[in-house]
């Protein structure tokens, strides 16, 4: 408390664009960081939660100014979301429309906030690369291109972007380590970030050192290491890596990289949240693995910074979520070689929503909602599975009977369980789908859980 009440008072605020940059400087104290000191610049502490805040007001203000924005126009712009959550705030304050193409792996959480923030959200797809016309930057380019009220303001090739870390994010880091900074480690989203903030530290201490990290599959590791052109690959985490060079991009500035691979990006920030208290999103997870490297091969003390770019929050249903972990393959969970592998939520483990035959209807559906699931086991005091109750055997107790909300679940729910014993065949399974139903793997001794066709499809992808 006492370091708290001797920080300095923040002032008062009349506009909430005001509240962007200068962002705190925190040391890492219980990360593994080798003989250096770590710092981070918490950029999470926008307004927008992002480092994003700094290019989106820069550019927009820049397009103001060349005459490309015109009042109440229409800004475009292609995104991995938070640049596109920076454009909303900035666009919301100033009155402008704003349309963002987002590639489909980005975070429910990151699309419900650009909606939320009123701006228009174009899916693409995220399994093709540039000169595609699916491509999220070619879909923004050619939506501006067709409407003459908008502009496109393309963040890879925008000089602002650049500008606003050079006259902003570099400076303060500069300041806020007395000028006493040995390296500097740094992602690439759109080239801004290492072409602005190391060009500004470079030409104040050219021993200054500028460390890539890349996600596996980026072509930029490669490139910065051995001079090597490779075919971009695929990766999870967000907002970071690239499958060209952007146009504003200075890897001539770059001393070393890094590649991480997302499970590593994944574990490394959620070991930051269970350490440091820091909760920040997947391309922080890139960066500090890569801090984390490169502090621990230093045989001398050095003073090392990188950046929480931006808040954790929008990956709570991702990275943060143990069981979309265990689905994607990065916490690895015990393996009995039989069908029990295939089922997603283990009732053993307590891991799996169950009803109990007298729960009211409205209760399940509640649950059902809160979960997010589509069907659930009705289990009696014995822990036996009497029935199933899925969207359809609700919808037609709705339909059928108006007040069945207070009666229990017992008379709706499909009793016919379809059995199957855990040393059953991935085969038995195919009848069971056929027919519309769910299997229930159990035997004398235990119920272990459900099989749905999902988790089949999800068990052969991973065989893949």
């Amino acid at each position: 408390m006492s370091s708290a009440r001797s920080a300095p008072i923040a002032p008062v605020f009349h506009n909430i664009l005001e509240m962007i940059g200068n962002t705190p400087m925190l040391e890492l104290k219980r990360m593994d960081a080798g003989p250096c000191q770590l710092f981070v610049k918490m950029e999470s502490m926008n307004p927008g939660n992002s480092i994003k805040d700094r290019i989106a007001v820069t550019m927009v203000d820049a397009a103001e100014k060349s005459g490309k924005l015109k009042k109440g126009g229409r800004i475009v712009e292609a995104t991995a979301g938070n640049t596109g959550l920076a454009l909303a705030l900035i666009a919301g304050q100033k009155g402008y429309r704003l349309t963002v193409v987002v590639p489909d792996k980005m975070s429910d959480e990151k699309i419900s906030h650009l909606r939320a923030m009123g701006a228009e959200v174009v899916l693409t797809r995220s399994d093709v690369a540039k000169g595609n016309p699916e491509y999220y930057q070619d879909v923004a380019e050619k939506i501006a291109k067709d409407d003459p009220d908008a502009h496109y303001i393309n963040q890879f090739a925008n000089d602002a972007n650049t500008q606003a870390h050079y006259e902003t994010t570099g400076p303060e880091i500069w300041e806020q380590m007395d000028g006493k900074i040995d390296a500097f480690v740094v992602g690439v989203g759109s080239g801004g970030t290492v072409s602005g903030v190391g060009r500004f530290l470079k030409e104040r201490n050219p021993s200054c050192e500028i460390i890539l990290a890349d996600p596996v599959g980026s072509i930029l590791a490669p490139l910065v290491n051995e001079g090597k052109q490779v075919q971009p690959g695929s990766w999870l985490v967000e907002g970071i890596g690239e499958d060209f060079i952007p146009s504003i991009l200075h890897l001539d500035l770059v001393t070393k990289a890094f590649a991480i691979s997302d499970a590593e990006a994944f574990h490394t920030a959620r070991e930051l949240l269970k350490k440091e208290g820091v909760l920040a999103g997947s391309s922080v997870g890139t960066l500090l693995a890569a801090t984390l490297h490169y502090c621990r091969e230093q045989k001398e003390p050095k003073r090392v910074v990188t950046l929480i770019c931006d808040n954790g929050a929008k990956y709570l249903s991702k990275m943060f979520n143990d069981f979309w972990m265990v689905d994607n393959g990065f916490i690895a969970r015990p393996t009995y070689g039989d069908i029990r592998d295939l089922i997603a939520r283990r009732h053993l483990e307590k891991e799996d929503f169950c009803l109990t035959p007298t729960i009211p209807v409205a209760q399940a559906i509640k649950r059902m909602r809160m979960f997010s699931i589509s069907q659930m086991a009705v289990v009696d005091d014995k822990d036996r599975v009497v029935g199933i109750l899925d969207e359809s055997d609700v919808l037609m107790a709705l339909v059928r009977d108006r007040d069945c909300a207070n009666k229990p679940v017992l008379d709706f729910m499909t009793s016919r369980v379809e059995t199957i014993r855990p040393t059953a065949s991935v085969n038995d399974l195919v009848p069971i789908f056929r027919a519309d139903r769910i299997a229930v793997v159990s035997d004398e001794k235990h119920f272990y859980g459900l099989i749905t066709k999902i988790d089949l499809i999800n068990y052969l992808r991973k065989q893949l």
